[in-house]
This record gives C-alpha cells, sequence and structure tokens, in this order.
C-alpha cells in the first residue's frame, strides 16, 4: 500500500497472513503538562496503526529538544508520558532518536502487525453505509484556547483525556463488525478525512454529515464564538471549502468546527446500516463513545454536505 489512497499509514506485506503497517509523527504540545503532552503524542501516533485495523508492536521514540526553554526532567516526564501509551497499546519501546531545536516536538514511529485480507482502508465506503465516529470535536480549538489562557479548567481536563485516550479500544469492537473503510480524525479535520473518505476530488462517493449528530467538547461553541480557531483549521475550510456544501442554520453557525485540525481525534468508520446499531451497542458495552454522524451515498454534485 503506497501513496494513491491517502491511507492512513505504510502497509508491506510480509506473507499471505501477515503485513507490516509503518507510520510516523509527531507534534508540537498542544498541553502545558509534560507528562500529559507524551501521553497525547503517543496516542496520535499510535492511532494510524489502529486505523488501518492492526495491533502496534513496536515504537522508536522521535524527539526534539528545545533545550533552551525546556529542562531535562520536563523531557523525561514527556517520554515517561508517551511509554505509558506504548505499554497501554501492547508494544515495545525499541529505541528512538533526539535532535537539538528550537522548538519542542515528541511522537513515534510505529510499526504494527495486520492479516492482508483484513485492512481497513481509508477511501473504501459503500453507497448505504452508516458513518460512526467514536470521539468527539473540538481539540483544535480548545487547545488553542489553552494556549491563549482562556480555557477553562474542565475544559482542559475533557480535551487532555480526550486527545490521550488511545483508539486500540474502539478499533478491537469494531472487528467483529464489517468495516468497509476507517480513518482517524487528526490535522485534517472532520471533512478533510471525509473527502478523503470520499475518494477525493475524482471520488464516486458523498459522504452526508449531520451535524447536529456530531459529538463536541464542552466549551467549543462557546470559543469558537469569542474568535477562537487555530490557523489549521481556517487552512482546512479555505482548501476544502469547495468541495463542501452547507446546508443548515446549524451547520453554517458552527461549520469551522467540522472543519477544526483534530490532534488524536476519534475513529470514523463506514459499515453496513444493519450493522450500525450493535455496532454502537458494542462499543457503549465497553464504554467507549460512538455517535452515527451521517452517511454514504453516490456523488452528484458535492463530495461532502453539512446538515
Amino acid at each position: 500500500m503506497g501513496f494513491e489512497g491517502s491511507d492512513d499509514a505504510a502497509v508491506v506485506q510480509l506473507t499471505d497472513t501477515l503485513a507490516a503497517i509503518l507510520t510516523i509523527d509527531f507534534i508540537t504540545p498542544v498541553v502545558d503538562d509534560p507528562f500529559a503532552f507524551g501521553t497525547i503524542a503517543a496516542a496520535n501516533a499510535l492511532s494510524d496503526v489502529f486505523a488501518m485495523g492492526g495491533e502496534a508492536k513496536s515504537a522508536l521514540n522521535v524527539l526534539a529538544w528545545d533545550k533552551c526553554n525546556i529542562d531535562k526532567a520536563c523531557i523525561q516526564e514527556i517520554l515517561r508520558g508517551g511509554l505509558s501509551k506504548i505499554n497501554e497499546a501492547g508494544a515495545a519501546l525499541v529505541g528512538g532518536h533526539s535532535v537539538a531545536d528550537k522548538e519542542q516536538k515528541y511522537g513515534l514511529s510505529v510499526m504494527g502487525l495486520v492479516n492482508p485480507q483484513q485492512i481497513w482502508r481509508n477511501n473504501t465506503p459503500q453507497i448505504g453505509d452508516l458513518l460512526l465516529l467514536t470521539k468527539p470535536l473540538g481539540s483544535g480549538i480548545l487547545s488553542t484556547a489553552l494556549k491563549r489562557g482562556k480555557a477553562s479548567k474542565n475544559e482542559i481536563d475533557e480535551v487532555t483525556h480526550v486527545m490521550s485516550t488511545l483508539n486500540l479500544y474502539a478499533a478491537r469492537v469494531m472487528r467483529a463488525f464489517d468495516v468497509h473503510a476507517c480513518t482517524d480524525i487528526t490535522g485534517f479535520g472532520l471533512v478533510g478525512h471525509a473527502f478523503e473518505m470520499a475518494g477525493g476530488a475524482e471520488g464516486i462517493f458523498a459522504l452526508n454529515l449531520d451535524c447536529s449528530a456530531v459529538p463536541l467538547m464542552g466549551g467549543v461553541k462557546e470559543r469558537l464564538a469569542s474568535g477562537i480557531l487555530p490557523g489549521g483549521s481556517s487552512a482546512n475550510r479555505e482548501v476544502l471549502g469547495k468541495y463542501v456544501s452547507i446546508q443548515s442554520d446549524g451547520a453554517h453557525a458552527y461549520a469551522d468546527i467540522f472543519f477544526d485540525a483534530q490532534t488524536s481525534g476519534g475513529l470514523l468508520f463506514a459499515l453496513p446500516s444493519t450493522q450500525a446499531p450493535k455496532a454502537l451497542d458494542a462499543l457503549c458495552k465497553e464504554g467507549i463513545m460512538g455517535a452515527c454522524i451521517g452517511d454514504v451515498t453516490q456523488r452528484k454534485n458535492w463530495a461532502i454536505t453539512l446538515g
């Protein structure tokens, strides 16, 4: 699997029943607490393996150290946070690499395994599928509010919890169902990753999103109304807006949330409509948030509709 489909990770087939999933991701700090930043960065990097239907097996640390502003104790906490998520995922930390940099960054290069016949692609939904999302939106807006000193403690606690939660558990539940397509919601926002699932500009699918059904973190609407929006979210709307039809007053009012650049967001699944209720029940029984947020149809004019 290469670059042609904008999949979440590369896949190299090893045998008839085994393939390696390879991915790398690193980010700048999105919260102040160094341990929490480490957990979020690691969860974000590991997610690409889960979005392909695999299990993480090993990870390498990727660290850019801002030595002028971040001391060694802080770096140790970042790495300790990352290790906690690597261990939680059942993978092994096998090394890494660090460089001096003027801006702090941390992430992982991850290797996972999957049966080649059970890989989830991100652009292979089927017409009539329903769309399930497993985390609320708003991490871009809330982390920007945090950086500006405008986020409340409850907002910080919620966004930290959401971003540091592994998508492993949702992926394991969903393996019991006929998942036609899957992707995780990260830097391109819900609209951007839905656009990839629809097959991009030349795709044959349309994804119709019910904005009132999309779960949001607390305070997101209020922070957006006060003018807080990350630059990446604005860029997403500028690039993708021409492929999107905004059809309801609510969607117009809060459209920027659906373009909001996420860090360690949830998984977006396309699966048969007959299986979606059972999948939601299965997620709920495991304490995992799940919401049915739209469906897949044949494309006529727009790749994405926000209703």
